[in-house]
């Protein structure tokens, strides 16, 4: 088997073979907000002109299509081949129909460029012709992936997958601040309700008793007719302990104010949970049209799990084992080696954040509901493995099952992954 690396570099590399070196032009262009450079060059190094900056918009990939092609007339170019960093602001420069259909365009890992960067002795040195000229070593060696046109529907579940992530985030943020809120405003609260937020009573006492003071007037029995007329049920043991926290609370000075903007995160997290719904019904109306409805068969993974590694991965094309998806997570351990001793470090997270969080989903989904993976996580824990360990195993099993079952289109079978 080719490794992923050699298959790319094959690749990149084929097309040249035929073509001598100073007709096959390299356009490396290091992006930014509304602005490039980008430095125009053969593959033999000469530079063709000098680096230039452009607009990222209409005008200005017609200004870099004129200067290459002014620059490339007397080389009867037979190849003209773009390479970007792959760091979100190439994104329209490499757009289907953006650069001329004959142009290739290759795209690199910004932690790829960075190394090449100190390869060429500008460890601490950054500027954007250093960082082209860095792109530019990488694209004669055949490093990149090639840019191809991707599912629609895979680019929208991406876009999606990442702002449903975003939110939740955001979600987790505020409850988190609002716990502090209530450590100021109802002390005590939080110490008899587990997870105050989760709970239907804790969110009732959160919305209309923030004060304690209200709370601990109105008694035990009057708080649980005052429950039951809203649908909740509150046992009178929840409802002793509350009512007894709220009578020895003490507030603090500026529990007032902290009152005041419980209520203001509280209207901001029903604003965060109606678009995290809104993205949730996007993401249910597009995993059908992907590779990765499949991943629905499995166990404890559901749509939003199918769909946050779906958006994180892409099209499924540019990776050729399970191995390169999990390396790009950045759960794999850094490792140093050293006349013949190696010592295992954390978790390297050099990788994609989206992708990384998605495979300890999938992790989470196995562990709960998968028997071969909660017996896997067992064993480990009986050999003393940390639990962070275990859940990186975790990951790693979830992933190699995803990616076979979205590589081969087969259901979820237990029997194979036991």
């Amino acid at each position: 088997m080719v490794h992923v690396h050699g298959r790319r570099v094959q690749q990149l590399v084929e097309p040249l073979r035929k073509i001598p070196p100073e007709q096959v032009i390299a356009v490396t262009v290091d992006a930014g907000k509304a602005t490039a450079v980008a430095l125009v060059a053969d593959f033999t190094g000469e530079r063709l002109c000098p680096p230039f900056t452009f607009g990222l918009n209409r005008s200005g990939i017609g200004e870099l299509v004129a200067r290459v092609g002014s620059a490339t007339e007397e080389r009867l170019a037979r190849l003209v081949r773009v390479g970007v960093e792959a760091s979100g602001y190439h994104l329209p420069l490499v757009a289907p129909g953006v650069l001329p259909s004959a142009w290739e365009a290759v795209e690199f890992n910004p932690a790829h460029v960075a190394e090449q960067r100190k390869t060429n002795g500008k460890r601490g040195v950054k500027t954007d012709v250093i960082d082209a000229t860095a792109m530019f070593d990488l694209l004669v060696a055949g490093r990149g992936s090639p840019v191809h046109a991707s599912n629609p529907a895979i680019v929208e579940l991406a876009a999606w997958a990442r702002y449903r992530r975003s939110r939740a985030a955001l979600g987790r943020d505020i409850t988190r601040h609002l716990v502090s809120l209530l450590d100021r405003a109802f002390p005590g609260l939080t110490g008899c309700l587990h997870r105050v937020m989760v709970t239907r009573v804790g969110r009732l006492v959160v919305t209309d008793f923030r004060d304690p003071a209200r709370l601990a007037r109105l008694g035990v029995a009057r708080f649980r007719r005052y429950a039951a007329t809203r649908g909740l049920r509150v046992t009178t043991d929840v409802a002793e302990r509350l009512v007894s926290a709220a009578r020895e609370a003490l507030p603090a000075a500026d529990a007032a104010v902290a009152r005041e903007a419980i209520g203001w995160d509280l209207a901001l997290l029903v604003e965060i949970n109606r678009q995290v719904t809104h993205a949730d019904e996007h993401l249910v109306r597009l995993l059908p049209a992907t590779p990765y409805q499949v991943l629905t068969t499995t166990p404890g993974w559901a749509t939003i799990r199918a769909a946050g590694y779906g958006g994180a991965v892409g099209d499924p094309s540019r990776w050729a084992t399970a191995a390169q998806v999990y390396r790009a997570s950045g759960l794999t351990p850094a490792v140093h080696e050293s006349a013949g001793r190696r010592v295992d470090g954390e978790i390297s997270r050099e990788g994609s954040v989206g992708l990384r969080w998605a495979l300890l989903e999938l992790a989470l989904g196995l562990r709960h509901h998968d028997r071969a993976a909660r017996a896997y996580a067992a064993q480990l824990a009986d050999r003393g493995k940390h639990s962070m360990i275990i859940w990186t195993a975790l990951a790693n099993r979830a992933n190699r099952i995803a990616f076979a079952m979205v590589r081969d289109q087969t259901v979820y079978d237990p029997a194979c992954w036991r």
